[in-house]
C-alpha cells in the first residue's frame, strides 16, 4: 500500500520561496475556524444534554429507561453517520478549498439544528416525530463530520512553518470546552428562569433556535477569511486530485486506521463523562442543574489543560501528550464512578475535572496537529476527516448504543462497571495505536 512518506524538516523552515504567513494571518484563520467550530460544538453538545434528559419523555412512548436508551441511541446515530460528512466535505476541501467546505458545513449544521428545534412531539404527530428527529439528527451528524478534520487542516496548514503548530491547531479543539461552557451555561440559565415543565415542553428548543441564528454569523466570518497558504500553493501547482477522498482510502488505509483508534478513545471519554455521566449523576441523587454546574467547572479546566497540552506538544512531541491522556483514562474509568457514587459535590467535581477536563483537554492539545500531520496536502482534509470520524462509528457512536442496552439490562447503579470496562478497551487500543504511529512534530506539510 502506498503510504506517503513525511519529509522531516524544522517546522519553522520555509520549503518554498513563498513568504511565511504572519502571526496575524494565522490568527485570522484560527479565529474563523474556532468561531465556526464553537457554533458546531454548541449545537452538538447541547444536543447531548437534551438527548440525555428531555428527548426520551417527549419523542418516545416507552417505559422508563427504555425511553432514555432510545434517546441516547438517536444521539449515537448522529455520530455514526459522521464518516459520510467526512467523505463529502473532505472531497470538497481537497478539491475546492478548506474555507469553502467549512462554510457549507456550517450552513447544514444551522439548518438541521433549526429543524430539530421545530420538530413536534410524539403527542402531536405520533411516530412521525421520532422519525423526523432521526432524519434531522442525521443531517446534523453529516455536518459535524466535516468540521474537525477540515478545520484542523485549514489552521495547521496556515501555521505550517510556525514552531507553535500544535498550539495553533489546538484552537479548533478549544471550541469543545468553549462550546461546553456556552452550552452548559445556557442550559443552567434557561432552567433557572422557567419551571421544569416549561423547559421540557418548549424551553429546550431555545438552544437550537439560538444555534441557527449564531450560525449565520459564523458563515459570514468564514466566508470573509482566506484559505490556507499551503492549499493555495498546492492549487497553483495544479496538483489537485480528482477524487481525493477516494484516493486517501486507497493509498493510506493503515494511517487512517491508526489515527482513528486514537480518537475512538476520546469519543468514549466524551460519552462516558458527558452524556452518560450527566444521566448517572441525576440517578445517584444530584438534583436540579447540579450535573450541568459540575460539567461547567470541568469544561473550564478542560480549556486550561488543552492550552497546556498544546504547548507541551510543541515543546516535547505529540505522542507523549496523547499517551499521558490515554493512560490516565485507562486507570480512571472505574474510579470516576466511585467518586460520583458518594453523592458529594466536591468529589464529583474532582471526578469530572480529572476524567473529562484532563483526559479530554490535555490529549486534545495535540490531536489537531496529530491528525493533519499524518497526511500529505493532496488529500490532507479527506485523510484527517476520515481518520477522525470513522472512529466515531465504533467509538463515540457505538458506545452510546451499547451503553443504552447495558443500561436497560442492569439498571443505572450497576451498569457503570460494564460501561467503564467497555471504554477501557478503547484506551488500550489507543495506546497501541499511538505507539505504532511515527512522531510528526517536525514533518513538512508542504508536500
Amino acid at each position: 500500500m502506498g503510504q506517503a512518506a513525511a519529509i522531516p524538516i524544522s517546522s519553522s523552515t520555509p520549503s518554498s520561496g513563498q513568504a511565511s504567513p504572519s502571526s496575524r494571518q494565522i490568527y485570522k484563520v484560527a479565529l474563523a475556524s474556532i468561531i465556526g467550530s464553537i457554533i458546531e460544538q454548541y449545537d452538538y453538545l447541547v444536543t447531548g444534554v437534551i438527548a440525555a434528559t428531555v428527548w426520551g419523555g417527549i419523542f418516545f412512548k416507552l417505559p422508563g429507561l427504555a425511553a432514555v436508551a432510545a434517546a441516547i441511541g438517536v444521539y449515537g446515530l448522529g455520530i455514526i453517520i459522521r464518516p459520510i460528512g467526512a467523505y463529502i466535505f473532505g472531497h470538497i476541501a481537497d478539491r475546492h478549498g478548506r474555507k469553502d467546505a467549512m462554510v457549507y458545513a456550517l450552513v447544514l449544521m444551522g439548518v438541521s439544528s433549526l429543524l430539530i428545534g421545530l420538530t413536534p412531539t410524539y403527542d402531536s404527530i405520533g411516530t412521525v416525530a421520532p422519525i423526523l428527529l432521526i432524519v434531522f439528527r442525521l443531517a446534523q451528524g453529516i455536518s459535524f463530520g466535516a468540521e474537525f478534520g477540515t478545520a484542523s487542516t485549514w489552521v495547521v496548514e496556515q501555521a505550517a512553518r510556525s514552531k507553535y503548530r500544535a498550539f495553533w491547531g489546538a484552537w479548533v479543539g478549544f471550541a469543545i470546552p468553549i462550546g461546553l461552557l456556552l452550552g452548559f451555561g445556557s442550559v443552567i440559565f434557561v432552567k433557572a428562569i422557567m419551571t421544569p415543565e416549561h423547559f421540557t415542553d418548549w424551553g429546550w428548543r431555545i438552544f437550537f433556535f439560538l444555534g441557527f441564528l449564531v450560525a449565520i454569523v459564523g458563515i459570514i466570518i468564514r466566508s470573509r477569511t482566506e484559505d490556507s497558504f499551503v492549499f493555495e500553493e498546492h492549487r497553483a501547482k495544479q496538483e489537485v486530485l480528482d477524487s481525493p477522498a477516494k484516493e486517501v482510502w486507497r493509498e493510506m488505509p493503515l494511517t487512517i486506521l491508526r489515527t482513528s483508534l486514537v480518537n475512538a478513545m476520546f469519543g468514549g471519554a466524551f460519552f462516558l463523562y458527558f452524556v452518560f455521566g450527566t444521566s448517572y449523576m441525576k440517578a445517584v441523587g444530584f438534583t436540579g442543574s447540579t450535573p450541568e454546574v459540575i460539567g461547567l467547572i470541568a469544561a473550564a479546566f478542560m480549556l486550561l489543560f488543552m492550552i497546556i497540552g498544546s504547548f507541551l506538544a510543541d515543546i516535547i512531541n505529540r505522542r507523549t501528550i496523547l499517551l499521558i491522556a490515554a493512560v490516565v483514562f485507562l486507570v480512571f474509568a472505574i474510579p470516576y464512578f466511585h467518586l460520583i457514587n458518594t453523592g458529594n459535590f466536591l468529589y464529583a467535581v474532582i471526578a469530572e475535572v480529572i476524567g473529562f477536563g484532563f483526559v479530554f483537554g490535555f490529549g486534545y492539545g495535540a490531536i489537531p496537529a496529530f491528525y493533519t500531520e499524518n497526511f500529505p496536502t493532496r488529500y490532507r482534509a479527506s485523510g484527517a476527516s476520515a481518520g477522525y470520524q470513522i472512529s466515531q462509528v465504533y467509538g463515540g457512536g457505538l458506545i452510546p448504543i451499547l451503553a443504552g442496552q447495558i443500561l436497560r439490562a442492569y439498571g443505572i447503579h450497576d451498569a457503570y462497571i460494564f460501561i467503564g470496562g467497555l471504554v477501557m478497551v478503547y484506551a488500550v487500543a489507543a495506546i497501541i495505536a499511538i505507539l505504532m504511529t511515527p512522531e510528526t512534530k517536525n514533518v513538512s506539510l508542504e508536500g
